[in-house]
């Protein structure tokens, strides 16, 4: 096993941000952005800095998710460069870039995005990037909040090719909670949504200080793979909804023939592939726009020590 004090030493994790209101209809992230501002004491470690954003305040102002485009897809380092794109959501994610980036050489060494799903998602802890501190906090997670799902999600793209707001940071996690209506707020979700990101602060104070505990040696995860539309017919017109049987099963697997999709007229459409997988964001409400029904994901394992 390594030492990972030497770790620690070497790249200490100095400035922190947690956003929320990305989407401005997500709002658990949104008050609990707001708590962390009223209430500072509840982010404070002695080992870093830790501020906090309202990513998009004109989306929430007026209760939508966004008001020209999803912010969440607008932090490709080729866009956040093109002055070209210049709607509300595209200038805002240049402001934010400039604030808490910029990306690639950015001011905040750790960025933790919170975000809703109107999915049966539980909390869900997404890394969008390899590395060894990813690989130690899902152990982490895992260790003391053992009831969260770890997603890898699109891991092997570089962060420069990602779109997402949490890849401004040097580091970056979303923070996934489920299921919540758009434009409500849970309890349980919001104390999932705290919990979760304290434990998250919490490793990275025992990251600096070099004072992890022993974490188990894998955790499992699951990468995403291609995501499935409803049945539409050529015009576009929706034909059917996801199976009953699917709905609020994420994470639960999928076998080869299962039905998937329940047509109007009553007939079922099976999966096709031939490899068990496992759904996400199962008839999530904000995709509807694009037909979206839901993700599929594989299988993994994260190797939580990395050799040495």
């Amino acid at each position: 096993m390594s030492d990972f004090s030497a770790i620690a030493a070497t790249k200490p994790i100095r400035t922190v941000a947690i956003v929320g209101g990305t989407h401005g209809n997500e709002f658990s992230g949104i008050y609990l952005e707001k708590r962390y501002r009223a209430a500072p004491e509840l982010t404070t470690r002695s080992s870093f800095s830790c501020r906090t954003l309202l990513a998009n305040p004109m989306a929430h102002q007026a209760n939508k998710r966004y008001r020209d485009s999803d912010l969440n897809r607008q932090f490709k380092t080729v866009d956040l460069a093109n002055p070209a794109l210049a709607n509300y959501e595209q200038s805002r994610a240049k402001v934010i870039n400039a604030e808490l980036g910029p990306k690639g050489a950015a001011k905040t060494d750790f960025l933790i995005d919170l975000h809703n799903t109107t999915s049966n998602m539980g909390a869900c802890l997404i890394l969008t990037q390899p590395g060894a501190i990813y690989n130690l906090l899902a152990g982490y997670i895992a260790q003391k909040m053992p009831e969260a799902v770890i997603s890898r999600d699109e891991d092997h793209f570089k962060a420069e090719d990602h779109a997402l707001l949490c890849t401004v940071g040097t580091f970056g996690v979303i923070v996934e909670v489920g299921p919540q209506p758009q434009s409500v707020l849970r309890q349980d979700v919001l104390e999932q949504m705290h919990e979760m990101t304290q434990h998250i602060l919490d490793f990275i104070e025992h990251y600096n200080l070099g004072t992890l505990p022993e974490l188990p040696a894998r955790v499992e995860a699951f990468r995403y793979l291609h995501s499935l539309k409803l049945p539409v017919s050529a015009n576009g017109e929706r034909l059917g909804m996801v199976h009953k049987n699917i709905q609020d099963r994420d994470y639960q697997p999928i076998q080869p023939g299962q039905p998937l999709f329940t047509l109007f007229s009553g007939e079922e459409l099976p999966y096709e592939g031939t490899e068990v997988v496992y759904p996400t964001f199962i008839n999530e409400a904000a995709y509807y726009d694009n037909n979206l029904a839901l993700s599929l994901n594989e299988k993994v394992w994260i190797e939580v020590y990395p050799e040495g």
